[in-house]
């Protein structure tokens, strides 16, 4: 019996394998439940857990450039709609995507995910020129945020880090910064502060429009196995991954139960509609893993890493993941 770490936040579709209800054929588990920005850090210079949450656009690049220490498998545990990211100064006079172009955007790290997916849809579903931003990075709401990889980007592209002591909530309060785009709320917004608002005054109906066109679903996140356990144990990769198709399942039925009950047992009132509307939209099993079942989702994120000057040429899905997963269903 191997003795395995596991690094991942404690998503739904997570705890039937945190909590021990599925198992991983002749693995012991050791959770770490973390908050994925803390895992990214240390596993992509560290490589410090067996089996973690990885970036998927830090992923990309690294796989790009021949240097991961994880192999992945096709598990897709953070997945998200990214429209209500997007936020603006009040005063600024952006009222459409289009606005952007030429304008000074906060982002906490030019290689992350959710800026890689966000500049992907401004480009492919409103037409913007996502090169002629002047982007600045650095944290959201605390100061001190760094990029994790080093980027190498042509040199007519203006991509410069904030000071060590400022924010991007406080920059664009001071008026430097037109617009951000982060996966985090920036503190003026929840405070109700009116000089900032976002892009998009109603992203919910934004992002299920995005869908009907598109028809993505962004991924986020994808589970790293270290190479080094996958070169000892060539089985591992499969059996990882079919724990977490197991435990995603357990969480997909939960959430049936939850929102056809008779009583709701969660502090939401309109979760039932919420999750009729969502399955009438994406259909009944909206969240699969699986390298079939998201090609597109993955041709996607393969494309706008290499436009973006983030991964050195660009791959092919299958590239991605362990061998023996790609054709592993999903479902």
């Amino acid at each position: 019996m191997q003795i395995l770490s596991l690094a991942c936040w404690n998503y739904d579709r997570c705890e039937p394998l945190i909590d021990g209800r599925v198992a991983i054929d002749g693995v012991q588990l050791q959770p770490n439940v973390m908050y994925p920005t803390e895992i990214f850090g240390r596993a992509f210079t560290e490589a410090s857990f067996d089996i973690c949450e990885l970036s998927a656009s830090s992923y990309v690049m690294q796989v790009a450039q021949g240097q991961c220490e994880y192999a992945a498998i096709p598990v897709f545990v953070s997945r998200a709609f990214r429209h209500g990211g997007f936020y603006v100064r009040a005063d600024a006079g952006i009222s459409s995507p289009k606005d952007l172009e030429g304008r000074v955007i906060g982002v906490p790290e030019y290689q992350m995910t959710m800026a890689l997916w966000a500049r992907g849809i401004l480009q492919d579903d409103y037409g913007v020129d996502c090169r002629t931003f002047k982007t600045r990075t650095g944290g959201t709401n605390k100061a001190g945020r760094k990029e994790r990889l080093p980027l190498v980007l042509p040199d007519d592209m203006d991509v410069r880090p904030i000071d060590d002591a400022e924010t991007l909530n406080d920059l664009m309060l001071a008026g430097v910064l037109d617009a951000m785009i982060s996966p985090m709320t920036p503190q003026a917004f929840t405070d109700g502060d009116s000089r900032i608002r976002r892009l998009f005054a109603d992203p919910a109906a934004e992002e299920r429009a995005y869908f009907q066109r598109a028809g993505l679903f962004p991924i986020m996140h994808v589970i790293g196995i270290r190479r080094r356990l996958l070169e000892a144990n060539p089985e591992l990769a499969v059996d990882v991954f079919k724990a977490f198709v197991a435990a995603r399942r357990i969480a997909m039925d939960r959430l049936e139960e939850t929102a056809t009950a008779s009583a709701n047992r969660l502090h939401l009132p309109w979760v039932t509609a919420e999750w009729e509307a969502t399955r009438a939209l994406m259909g009944n099993d909206y969240w699969p893993y699986g390298v079939a079942e998201n090609v597109a989702d993955l041709e996607a994120l393969c494309r706008y890493s290499y436009e973006q000057h983030l991964a050195p040429r660009r791959l092919d899905v299958r590239e991605l993941f362990v061998p023996a997963t790609v054709d592993l269903p999903g479902r």
